[in-house]
């Protein structure tokens, strides 16, 4: 049965995320019958390709020039030619312009096909020890403060794991924005995933930051992995109401809120309704 990629077209390869042995034979066979590989850095690629034996046939393809050699990629792809296209370590369109080239192709009705394998944030989640099941890719949290919290804030009622990608200088940064954010949840952060020094710290934010403020940021780029939101428990309406009337005839509004959500371990703002109602009575 002949493989996908062995027909002209462009595939999509995955690469090793850090141990250079983490490459599938499909991937192998791929990245050696084809006329072209595209990658983002030919300096790490070339490594790769030299390990295994495989002559260069490296083009760049990254976002600084993505827009001005796409349409001569679509040309070699009508001609006939096999490309493949990778990231330096992963797989690509993941957070790479690797996707305007698929969508490109799907235009132009050529055939795209896909060898797959590593990608950090699935072997980061997988090892977190944090919710599997459901999650939330948001690729790299942004450089700046307001940035950064504005998507964080976005996806706060989120009841699901949230994976980002972040860099080590801006770790401190992003864990104070995330507990600032997101408030007590569980977390881990990985990094060097594969390699010789590989790390997963876990905890929940606040203890990761401060972690990270004794013993100093990671180096190189990190996984965010972040659990989703306790599960709030049910509100027992005549409860809470019961408990607020007794707090209100003793307590300021603000106060009362604050003692029955702390017993209640319920949301603010339901008690906080609550409370108004009562006091509207």
């Amino acid at each position: 049965m002949a493989d996908p990629h062995s027909k002209p077209g462009l595939t999509l390869v995955s690469t090793p995320i850090g141990n250079l042995g983490d490459i599938s034979l499909r991937a192998i066979e791929a990245l050696r019958s084809a006329d072209k590989i595209l990658c983002e850095d030919t300096r790490v690629s070339k490594k790769l390709l030299e390990k295994h034996g495989i002559v260069s046939r490296l083009s760049n393809y990254h976002e600084h020039n993505a827009k001005l050699v796409r349409p001569k990629i679509i040309d070699g792809l009508k001609a006939g030619a096999k490309i493949v296209l990778i990231s330096d370590a992963g797989t690509p369109s993941i957070s790479d312009p690797g996707y305007q080239l698929v969508k490109a192709c799907i235009k132009n009705n050529l055939k795209i096909s896909t060898v797959p394998g590593p990608t950090a944030l699935i072997a980061a989640l997988t090892i977190s020890g944090l919710p599997t099941d459901s999650f939330y890719f948001g690729g790299f949290l942004p450089n700046k403060r307001n940035a950064r919290r504005k998507k964080l804030l976005e996806k706060k009622e989120l009841e699901t794991t949230l994976i980002f990608y972040d860099s080590a200088k801006r770790l401190l940064d992003s864990l104070k924005d995330a507990n600032y954010c997101l408030g007590e949840r569980p977390a881990a952060i990985a990094r060097e995933l594969t390699k010789i020094h590989e790390d997963v710290q876990r905890g929940n934010i606040l203890e990761l930051l401060e972690y990270y403020e004794r013993n100093g940021p990671p180096k190189g780029e990190v996984v965010v992995v972040i659990g989703p939101p306790a599960k709030k428990p049910n509100v027992d309406q005549k409860e809470l109401k019961l408990l607020l009337q007794e707090l209100l005839s003793n307590n300021s509004l603000r106060d009362s809120v604050k003692l029955a959500t702390d017993k209640l371990g319920v949301s603010r703002s339901i008690v906080y309704e609550q409370a108004l109602n009562i006091n509207k009575e």
